[in-house]
């Protein structure tokens, strides 16, 4: 599949963060709700005067509640549209855009480059405290509070066994012709001033539901309701459990995105086109 930029175009990259709590997530909704996608895309529009909206493609789409603070997306742009506007258009978005969304930084694009397909992990963390007294004001729309007292150590048990490629498919909303085979790079738990225990996920790519999931399953047995091995087994059955906990978004902030060298930005984009299958399982391409 051919990701070359049109003629007459130039592709614009986009790095950016947001506030979850008032957003229904990355992408844009059919019933109108507001979305991070298309409040920026209203906002280039309007600071551009452009009669058309032009598109953006995000390195990973976000549910609603969730947060972003090293988020990439790209827009192709006309040449000429860009010459124009480049030197003033980060600072017309800012005043266009509600502060709780900002764009960082608008970058011409190295050829192949594609926000989504280029990525070669994306890295999530997810926050929680246990402290009894609840979360501090300041941080309630970042942080979740679980009223149990929490065992680092055997969380971090439990999630070195998750760590490689599987089929997270027992941790994923299904979704029909998605693959739900991902290289889970890192997985660990850190105790942060303040008593945060503070999430690092770190994979190729995630599917729907994954970070969320996995960490509802790892609190579990950080609170001694499950043992240590059993979010390993909840994997291995390969199908959705019930006893696995979705929590809430608000914990959840997409912290980073990774892409290769300018030179294997092309080639990264085709591979992350062809769909996975584990050795030995059904499937191709």
């Amino acid at each position: 599949m051919s990701d070359d930029v049109q003629d007459g175009f130039v592709r614009i990259r986009l790095d950016l963060s947001y506030d979850g709590k008032d957003f229904s997530g990355w992408a844009k909704q059919a019933r109108g709700q507001r979305t991070v996608q298309g409040d920026i895309e209203d906002a280039l529009k309007t600071v551009t005067r452009s009669k058309e909206t032009y598109e953006l493609t995000v390195a990973g789409r976000t549910d609603a509640g969730v947060h972003a603070r090293g988020q990439v997306a790209h827009v192709d742009l006309p040449v000429e549209l860009w010459a124009e506007h480049r030197d003033k258009l980060l600072r017309r978005l800012a005043g266009r855009l509600s502060h709780d969304v900002r764009v960082w930084r608008l970058t011409e694009a190295p050829s192949g480059f594609n926000a989504r397909f280029s990525a070669v992990w994306r890295r999530y963390a997810y926050r929680v405290t246990d402290n009894p007294g609840g979360v501090d004001p300041l941080l309630r729309g970042h942080v979740l509070w679980h009223d149990w007292t929490l065992d680092m150590d055997a969380m971090n048990a439990a999630a070195e066994r998750l760590v490689g490629e599987h089929d997270f498919a027992a941790y994923c909303k299904k979704r029909d012709g998605a693959t739900t085979i991902r290289t889970l790079q890192e997985l660990r738990w850190e105790r942060r001033p303040g008593g945060i225990l503070e999430a690092t996920v770190k994979a190729d790519a995630f599917c729907h539901n994954m970070v969320r999931s996995l960490v509802g399953a790892l609190l579990f047995v950080g609170d001694g309701h499950r043992p240590v091995d059993w979010p390993a087994k909840v994997l291995a059955a390969g199908v959705r459990d019930s006893a696995v906990h979705v929590v809430r978004p608000h914990g959840l902030t997409l912290e980073e995105v990774g892409y290769p060298a300018d030179e294997l930005l092309a080639a990264r984009n085709l591979e992350a086109r062809n769909k996975r299958s584990l050795p030995g399982s059904a499937g191709c391409c």
